[in-house]
């Protein structure tokens, strides 16, 4: 038996839905560019809790249970200073013009970036035949990469999207060049002539690309990246039919497997028993919720695959929609200044973990259907394109701290405060000294806590302590009642 966390404690869930993973309810699907833009099937999934062992701890007349964490937990680190920050903009698409390629790597170059992260579909850049690009999408790329360039700043190309001729798409998904359809989504038929195409970008580009990264979110349950069955099967060999290719024409250029929505770690494990192992540079990961405690999660997954490649998490952010809606593209609505909180507190957490190589915000401007831009729409400043820039410029600044203040009613005491995003807490009450209680808990979309102590403790003589999980005890705010 668990002690239940309070009812005012909103707990998150990881949204960002992966094969393998226990179907559970089917809420709307995400949206638009990097995420999926047509409805579709989603499984909610819980995000993986740290280790921990469950204790019962007792004490003279006292008792409480306790959820004991296991060894590992690892302390605040120094920061690296050699995280490499960004964000995503709008990449190629049928109707893209120069114009659009100035203006973001223009704004890009405001926030401090030194990575911008784009699509380029390999639908719309080779759309009749192997070999022959399309004009007006090259210009595009050209501009964009150009642009990009001269700012200084490196271009991760995440491709995906098979064009008609290459498709593996049933005969019923009909397909016409030039029109985004479901079976651009299928694999295609002959792994080598993905890795073709991402040896001519290589080629072309060469320097001015940071990374290759191939296809997107290849565990995605909702079919509208990679569809059809044996998934971990087909995303294998496109990856080593990709990389191969890459290598043999640069080798020094820098290719991304995986770009994973699953941090339970389950789809990761099929790959590297389908062989992955040593075919990309990088893993590209996508974690919106939890981040800091997803990529911890995921790591693990590595090490235990005899895998130490970096981490680059080249998705995450947070949707302004507050007060409007509650949640959007399933995950949990906050105000403006919570965004632009959140992203820059990720950015300080980030730069502390060393084997993350890279931290590439999602987006750089809103859309009709999602606000997940630091810019409106119409192209105006939010508050967290000025907090996104201080971030980028300053990534080795700390994060806010963890506040903590303790309440006394006749039901007992409880703990308020609040705490940077993205990370487990723990609480440790005290009485006389001794450890009579200890419990993992979540922040809800505001970053606030509001956590009752078991009332067998009593309502005085006791201390509190409060901390983020991974960085330890050594890190934790204290308060006495």
């Amino acid at each position: 038996m668990i002690i239940p966390i309070t009812t005012n404690t909103t707990i998150a869930t990881c949204s960002q839905i992966q094969v393998g993973d226990t179907p559970q309810r089917v809420p709307a699907a995400r949206s638009g560019g990097s995420r999926p833009s047509a409805p579709g099937s989603l499984y909610l999934v819980g995000m993986p809790r740290p280790r921990m062992a469950v204790k019962l701890a007792l004490a003279a007349s006292v008792g409480a249970l306790a959820l004991m964490p296991a060894s590992g937990a690892t302390a605040g680190a120094t920061p690296s200073g050699t995280l490499l920050g960004g964000i995503n903009v709008d990449g190629l698409g049928y109707n893209s013009n120069l114009g659009e390629a100035d203006s973001s790597i223009a704004a890009a170059r405001q926030l401090h970036a030194r990575l911008v992260r784009i699509e380029l579909p390999w639908a719309v850049m080779e759309p009749d035949r192997r070999g022959q690009q399309n004009a007006r999408a090259l210009a595009f790329t050209d501009r964009l990469v150009a642009d990009a360039r001269a700012a200084g700043i490196g271009v991760i190309a995440m491709v995906r999207s098979t064009p008609c001729w290459a498709t593996s798409a049933p005969p019923h998904d009909r397909c016409t060049p030039g029109r985004d359809s479901p079976a651009n989504a299928w694999p295609p038929r002959d792994p080598a002539d993905l890795g073709t195409f991402m040896a001519f970008l290589a080629t072309r580009y060469g320097s001015a690309l940071a990374a290759l990264e191939v296809w997107n979110e290849p565990d995605q349950a909702n079919q509208l990246y990679l569809a059809g069955h044996e998934k971990v099967q087909h995303y294998a060999a496109m990856l080593r039919a990709a990389y191969t290719a890459v290598k043999a024409a640069d080798p020094s250029m820098t290719v991304l497997g995986g770009s994973l929505v699953g941090a339970n770690g389950a789809f990761l494990r099929a790959l590297y028993a389908a062989g992955i192992k040593g075919y990309y540079d990088g893993l590209a990961v996508h974690f919106y919720t939890l981040t800091v405690a997803a990529l911890r999660a995921i790591r693990e997954v590595q090490l235990a695959n005899g895998d130490s490649k970096p981490l680059w998490l080249d998705e995450f952010g947070w949707s302004s929609c507050w007060p409007g809606m509650r949640v959007q593209q399933e995950q949990a609505c906050v105000t403006p200044a919570v965004q632009a909180l959140d992203i820059a507190n990720t950015i300080h957490a980030l730069a502390r973990m060393p084997y993350v190589a890279a931290a590439v915000v999602f987006k750089l401007a809103d859309s009709h259907d999602e606000n997940f831009g630091v810019l409106t729409q119409r192209r105006r400043h939010k508050p967290s394109f000025s907090a996104l820039a201080s971030a980028l410029a300053h990534p080795g600044s700390p994060p806010s701290r963890v506040t903590l203040r303790l309440t006394r009613s006749r039901r007992g005491v409880t703990a308020l405060g609040s705490a940077p995003v993205g990370d487990f807490m723990e609480l440790e009450a005290y009485r006389a000294g001794a450890l009579r209680y200890r419990a993992i808990f979540l922040l809800d979309r505001f970053n606030r806590f509001s956590l009752a102590v078991p009332s067998v403790l009593g309502t005085s003589g006791l201390q509190v302590v409060v901390f983020q999980y991974g960085q330890g005890s050594s890190h934790a705010i204290r308060a006495s009642i």
